[in-house]
Formats: C-alpha cells, structure tokens, sequence
C-alpha cells in the first residue's frame, strides 16, 4: 500500500497568466518509499481557517458583512471554504513537486475575494484536505489501484500579500465593481445625460464631498 505525505512549501504569483492566478508548490513524499508511483489523480479542498487570526479594529469593520457584528465572532468566525483544485502528479518514487494552481478573482461579491481585500496584512490560515486516486507498480509488475486516505491534509499560512501583489498586477490601481445590469444602464444614462467622461468621474460625481474639500471651499 502506498503511503503519500502532503506539504505546501511556498506560494507565487503567476503574473503572466491570462487570469489571476496564486501557485502554491506542493511537495508530495512516500514514507517509506515502498511502491513506484505511477500517477496520482488529486483533489484539494483548500479552506479559509478564519479564526486562525487576530483582526484590527479597521479588519473588524470590513467584515461585518461576513461575520457579524465582533461581539458574535465567538459564534460567526467559522472555517470556510475556498475552492477546489485537480492536478496531475506524475511517477516517482520518493517524493515530486506539484504546482497547485488556485484561480482568484477580485469580485468583491465573492466570499474569498471580500474576505481576502478586508485583511490589511499578515496570513491566512489554509487547511487544504487531500483525496483522489493512487496508481502504482505492485506484486510482478501488475497495476493497482487505491484512493487517498480520507485523512490526508496539510496547513499553510498564506501572506496577504501574495494575493495583493497578483491583484495589483491584474488589475493596477484599480477595483473590480459587479452592478446588476438595470442599476447599471441607469448609471451609464446619467453618465451619457451629464457629458462625463470616464466611469470614475461618473461615480465621484454621485459621492458627497469629503468633509476636508468642503471646510477648503
């Protein structure tokens, strides 16, 4: 029976990739190594462990919408998930190096993304949960066949700003904003009817003037 051990060891961005995309470099290893390993089909679960972490008062205020109110985090800041990853793992024997790609996204209607642009810094706690299919050389060369221990799975704390960098380098100095289509047909009337030219002057001409601007006029 082949024994597979599972270990994030770092996290990139792919920053020429036609969408955002995090790499988290996984290191699988056969312990002792007893089978030639022919392929693995894996499945990651990868989980947002958000009690994991201690939140600024500015963090706090960011995600209300999320969990509530601070004083019901004790029953509100629950482990969530991300999502779900396949890889391919070629043959080995002793351990190999897989890319686990993540795709991201800044749609801020998005539970991950909202969660992720509340953090000011520091990491987040991950918990990726491993299953699939082992194939592998057994007894006179033949075949076999067997799924991935159901408890299988490794922690990794992944840095805010990783995720901050491959947005920066998707989308630079700006955000990404989700209107429902009839909000924004009526936003691109006032725009066409007022003569204004780009969307961001469009949206700051809906925006009350900051208390600084007016105390100046």
């Amino acid at each position: 029976m082949a024994d597979l051990g599972f270990q994030i060891r770092g996290v990139e961005a792919v920053t020429r990739g036609m969408s955002p995309l995090l790499q988290f470099n996984l290191q699988i290893s056969q312990t002792p190594a007893t089978e030639t390993i022919q392929a693995v089909m894996l499945h990651a679960q990868i989980q947002i462990q958000s009690a994991q972490r201690a939140y600024n008062a500015r963090e706090k205020e960011r995600l209300v919408e999320l969990f509530g109110a601070p004083e019901r985090w004790g029953q509100t800041l629950r482990t969530r998930l991300w999502t779900h990853v396949h890889a391919t793992v070629p043959g080995f024997r002793d351990n190999v190096a897989v890319p686990l790609l993540v795709p991201c996204t800044y749609d801020l209607n998005v539970t991950a993304a909202k969660y992720l642009y509340a953090l000011d810094g520091g990491e987040v706690a991950l918990l990726f949960l491993f299953s699939g299919t082992i194939f592998y050389e057994g007894a006179e060369g033949r075949l076999q066949v067997q799924p991935i221990s159901w408890d299988k799975e490794c922690a990794y704390r992944l840095p805010v700003q990783a995720w901050r960098d491959l947005m920066e380098a998707h989308y630079p100095n700006s955000a990404w904003l989700y209107l429902n289509r009839d909000v924004f047909e009526r936003l691109y009337e006032y725009k066409r009817q007022n003569g204004i030219t780009t969307w961001d002057q469009t949206i700051e001409s809906l925006l009350p003037v900051p208390a600084r601007e007016e105390a100046t006029v």
